[in-house]
């Protein structure tokens, strides 16, 4: 059996994500001289494990209900 999160669960996590993943790089980069190119890789990296979840069908969003999954799917 594959681990998956349902699609309302799977949105929230995502959120969450987002935003700490935002809330971390912008302390990162605030508490130091940071180059252009790591805040570049390191944003890639976290959309990348995002990415990698999804294609995995080990999150499944739905987008909070913005786009009709039976429409977008044929």
């Amino acid at each position: 059996m594959k681990f998956q999160l349902n699609p309302l669960t799977s949105d929230i996590f995502i959120s969450i994500y987002v935003v700490s993943t935002l809330y971390f790089r912008f302390k990162f980069e605030d508490n130091g001289n940071v180059d252009p190119i790591l805040s570049v890789v390191l944003g890639l990296s976290f959309v990348t494990i995002i990415w990698a979840l999804i294609k995995l069908k080990i999150l499944n969003p739905n987008w909070f209900g913005l786009f009709d999954s039976k429409k977008a799917r044929p």
